[in-house]
């Protein structure tokens, strides 16, 4: 082991011996015993995905800003878009590092940190620090709020923490079949959508789902919905299955209904089974160009009806894109973003960016004042790898 190269068990295990919370302090004291580093702290976005928030370590240097940071526009805006470490001089001889704190493809936010000076080999370092810091991070946050507290820089409604509490704890996935993001805005006072994703291991199970109504009282029924296609899936059932015990679901415990699209991908093959509740049609960017697939619509969960909901069949390939969106995307003052010219325009940026650009042009079109909650769920089909033993997530 080269001088200085991360010792992760050692780090690991500091780790778990400090409170939760004290993720930051294990990596900042490991640093500055082996680089000397200062003032290092942790950035993470707030909830509604427009400011930092900034955990500095204990016992370091204040920081020129202590509260919330405007992101856009901003060098750590850029560090996380483009996922790549950022050294620049700190004006005193020094060199200030912003290193991403990824994990699986989620940015979990920023390392920060001083150096008096770092050859190749000590930001190589750095870096190892700041994935290191994603898992413990990860691992943390399951047992404090210290990073539930943080995001909350706007007043959060009950409704959105209701549902917040409904979304994957990762809003971002890589893997090396695809790679998928989603957002829903506006993020501080929702009700009713939700989008859920899980990979086992020969299938990508997607969702993305609208309860009817707004408020609480949406969040409700979504929460209804999505436990009983949970429950669903970790029995085994395909998307059919799972659309009909939501269905049941709402029949027997609600007054309301909910929309929603079901997909299940496999991940040798790229064939999507799905199954698409009164929900709006997915877009689909292939070979550069952008198109509605037209899927036949069942009604919504809920609607007491005779007739059954149906299987459909969709072919992903390599190089595919394709966008799922609940109606807030699409209604009343949205309804003026051109979606498919927006989707054409991003076809480079990753999901994760392209997911921010739509949202943002939505509310731009609103004026920030989303009468309905809007959400996008981005998939990005590479198609499957060579080999059986690569069916595994990918690292960062």
């Amino acid at each position: 082991m080269e001088r200085g190269d991360l010792e992760l068990g050692h780090v690991l295990a500091a780790a778990e011996a400090a409170p939760p919370g004290e993720s930051v302090n294990v990596v900042a004291r490991d640093l500055q015993k082996r680089f000397g580093a200062t003032g290092v702290s942790f950035l993470f976005a707030d909830l509604i995905g427009q400011r930092l928030v900034r955990l500095p370590a204990v016992g370091g240097a204040a920081p020129d800003h202590a509260g919330p940071l405007d992101l856009r526009g901003s060098v750590y805006d850029s560090v996380l878009q483009s996922q790549r470490q950022h050294v620049e001089s700190d004006g005193q001889g020094g060199l200030r590092v912003i290193t991403p704190v990824t994990n699986r493809g989620d940015c979990i936010g920023l390392l920060e940190a001083t150096l008096q000076s770092a050859d190749d080999t000590v930001l190589r370092q750095v870096r190892d620090a700041a994935h290191a810091l994603a898992y413990i991070i990860v691992t943390d946050r399951r047992f404090t709020d210290l990073y539930h507290l943080g995001r909350r820089t706007t007043e959060t409604s009950l409704a959105a923490e209701i549902q917040h509490q409904l979304l994957p704890s990762a809003s971002c996935c890589e893997a090396p079949q695809f790679t998928l993001a989603a957002g829903l805005v506006p993020a501080d006072d929702i009700g009713g959508d939700t989008y859920d994703y899980t990979l086992d291991h020969d299938t990508l199970h997607l969702s993305v789902t609208d309860a009817m109504g707004h408020d609480t009282n949406s969040a409700l029924l979504a929460t209804l919905l999505v436990s009983a296609l949970r429950r669903a899936r970790r029995s085994g059932c395909d998307a059919l299955k799972q659309a009909h015990h939501a269905h049941q679901a709402l029949l027997s415990h609600s007054r309301g209904l909910a929309t929603g699209q079901l997909l299940c991908v496999d991940l040798g093959t790229g064939l999507c089974e799905l199954v698409n509740a009164g929900h709006p049609w997915p877009l689909r960017l292939r070979d550069g160009v952008v198109e509605e697939v037209r899927l036949a619509v069942n009604l919504p969960f809920g609607v007491a009806a005779p007739t059954p909901y149906r299987v459909q069949e969709l072919q992903l390939r390599p190089g595919d894109r394709l966008i799922l969106l609940t109606d807030g995307m699409q209604d009343r003052g949205a309804a003026a973003v051109d979606l498919a010219s927006v989707v054409h325009d991003t076809r480079a940026q990753h999901p994760r960016e392209a997911v921010r650009s739509l949202t943002a042009a939505v509310l731009a079109a609103c004026h920030g004042n989303l009468r309905d909650d809007a959400t996008v769920l981005i998939l990005d089909w590479h198609g499957s790898p060579v080999g059986p033993a690569e069916t595994g997530p990918s690292p960062q």
